[in-house]
């Protein structure tokens, strides 16, 4: 296999070919398309879920849900977890560091039926999240990954559990493969990379050649890839080139729900609605979408408005939108309010192609990871350690 980014600098002198779709199973669901929402601090909440649902098909995962939160019914949490009637099959992701934590907090959604698939998160690159332990830190200590992973396939039943990871920690300190290994020994239903480490937070390119060294390594589970996908095209190279069994797609969806239209018409099995013209006029329509779906959530207009205003650039980007009105929509505080606003746009304006396209959301430089101290110095955990790990563990948020 090529190096991926060599096969990145040359995609436009390369052809792939990809099998016949096939639907992607992890345990005993069956998505028409191998495609997965992935969970984003902020942004999938039920109201984004269900809009992309409506464009498109796959497995829609929550935001990231705090364990210790989640089993002390932090009232956040609680709501979090919830999923509106049509969202069918139901996916929570957890975060944890403690292995008796992490398996309450799974027994609780197995127990009470709050979900039909778990992911737990080993690939959050977020400093507060990596200096406690956790996230795309915690794989490095490899006998406590294996206990949180078998313990909480060991409650999730039935029920599939998945694990969504990163390369490693930086180029000196990889952990995917093991961790893959162990992943697929503890009876996980499929694995998930997102090809970069967390020292390289989002920033650069996703080193594909990583999704084909673990597809080679874990052999009886699903490999879902992740890292960018901006397009259906960018999926079905993805795939046709690590031979990965589907992918997760993040911040490439962001203002651009209808993707995973995109995706089903380019790699599903079942039923794809017809591709999108998106004018401007769709797109303030999708936008106005989903604040409408957003007040719902949050049963308050007024926060509602005020959380579709981290959106606005995303939808708009490369479109004829002024900076004067970028501003005003980003300050509306009703959905009266953002429909005159959206009404003085020229909305048979055309999709304006290239400008709309590629890299969205953060991007950023590469960092030095924020750790525990001596957390590199022992794949054990010692005294130190432990300290960093109960310290994560009182952390209530919410997710």
């Amino acid at each position: 296999m090529p190096d991926a980014l060599a096969v990145w600098e040359n995609v436009k002198d390369m052809s792939t070919t990809l099998a016949p779709p096939a639907p992607l199973r992890i345990g005993p669901i069956t998505l028409d398309a191998p495609v997965v929402l992935a969970p984003m601090a902020g942004i999938t909440n039920t109201a984004f879920r269900r809009l992309c649902r409506e464009y498109g098909a796959g497995l829609y995962v929550s935001e990231m849900i705090t364990t210790r939160a989640l089993v002390e019914r932090n009232a956040t949490t609680m709501r979090l977890i919830r999923h509106h009637e049509s969202e069918t099959p139901r996916s929570i992701q957890l975060y944890g560091v403690d292995p008796a934590t992490v398996e309450a907090a799974v027994r609780i959604i197995v127990e009470e039926d709050h979900a039909d698939h778990v992911d737990l998160n080993f690939g959050c690159p977020v400093p507060k999240v990596t200096r406690k332990g956790g996230g795309a830190a915690l794989p490095w200590k490899t006998e406590l990954f294996r206990e949180i992973v078998e313990r909480a396939a060991k409650a999730a039943g039935a029920v599939p559990l998945t694990v969504k990871m990163r390369k490693g920690i930086d180029s000196d300190h990889l952990t995917y493969l093991e961790a893959g290994r162990i992943a697929e020994g503890a009876g996980v239903a499929a694995v998930a990379l997102h090809a970069r480490t967390a020292s390289e937070f989002y920033s650069g390119h996703a080193d594909w050649s990583a999704i084909t060294k673990l597809k080679e390594t874990v052999t009886s589970v699903p490999v879902l890839g992740n890292g960018d996908i901006w397009s259906a095209e960018d999926a079905r190279r993805m795939m046709a080139e690590t031979g990965c069994d589907g992918v997760v797609v993040g911040r490439g969806c962001l203002g651009r729900p209808w993707l995973f239209g995109d995706l089903a018409r380019e790699l599903g099995t079942g039923h794809a609605a017809d591709p999108v013209d998106a004018t401007l006029g769709f797109v303030a329509a999708a936008f106005r979408r989903h604040a409408e779906l957003l007040v719902e959530f949050f049963e308050s207009e007024d926060r509602g408005c005020r959380d579709i205003r981290k959106h606005v650039a995303w939808y708009f980007k490369g479109y004829p939108v002024g900076g004067d009105l970028r501003a005003k929509l980003a300050t509306a505080s009703s959905l009266e309010e953002i429909d005159e606003l959206l009404a003085t746009l020229d909305l048979d304006a055309p999709y304006p192609g290239a400008a709309a396209e590629g890299q969205r959301g953060r991007a950023g430089t590469p960092k030095r990871p924020a750790l525990p101290d001596g957390w590199l110095d022992s794949r054990e955990i010692g005294h130190a350690a432990s300290t960093a790990l109960a310290d994560a563990e009182l952390d209530t948020s919410g997710g």
